[in-house]
């Protein structure tokens, strides 16, 4: 039975999972989720009451969340491209390094977006939407210096690290832009953009970017 996985184009959540079918040339059966009504969010609906995306079903699988989906098809459909180290110590630090993406890159993205979405700007959470950004000013400066003589994040092969990192990274950028204070992630970032795998994402995601609530810097 071919994979199926429920997803949208522009999110940042599915290129994470997608950069693993991508990597290792892994078939599916794309799902997407246009939203309440559309045939495929019913089907996610009906299998996820929580309604969130990504989620693959493999057979009687079901999978949710990207990092949990990209580990199950490094398991169940394993390719060339290995995205989390055989070696303990080494895929600790991926998965650290996943998770930082996640908690402080991509977390305050979504709260600076999802503030901006909100219709009534008596209900926008300006103590929230700066909070989110000395997150990101704090977030940029470890990783920083974490990245010094690295050309991914774990080193000198892409892992599931540089899966989250390089869309959270993207739209990062259209929220809190990443200058000149930041040599290392701008060059990082730019490495990311060149990935093939990764400039598919963002290519199948061009036609929906009318969907950002924010102005998108210029060269984007």
């Amino acid at each position: 039975m071919a994979l199926r996985l429920y997803y949208h184009p522009f999110s940042s959540y599915c290129h994470k999972a997608l950069l693993a079918f991508y990597e290792n040339d892994i078939a599916f059966e794309g799902r997407i989720v246009e939203g309440p009504g559309s045939p495929a969010y019913e089907e996610l609906a009906a299998l996820w009451p929580v309604k969130r995306f990504p989620m693959l079903v493999d057979g009687a699988q079901q999978v949710m969340e990207a990092t949990c989906i990209v580990e199950h098809l490094q398991t169940w459909h394993p390719g060339p491209a290995r995205l989390i180290p055989a070696d303990t110590r080494a895929a600790l630090e991926v998965r650290w390094l996943d998770r930082f993406f996640d908690n402080y890159i991509s977390t305050p993205v979504q709260k600076i977006v999802f503030d901006a979405l909100r219709p009534d700007p008596a209900t926008h959470d300006t103590h929230g939407v700066k909070e989110a950004h000395a997150m990101l000013d704090n977030a940029y400066g470890w990783l920083e210096q974490h990245l010094r003589g690295r050309a991914w994040a774990a080193g000198e092969s892409r892992t599931l690290a540089d899966c989250g990192a390089a869309p959270f990274l993207f739209y990062a950028h259209w929220v809190h832009p990443i200058d000149e204070r930041h040599p290392n992630i701008q060059a990082y970032r730019k490495r990311l953009l060149e990935w093939p795998s990764f400039a598919r994402c963002v290519e199948d995601a061009r036609p929906y970017r009318g969907f950002f609530p924010l102005p998108i810097p210029a060269g984007e």
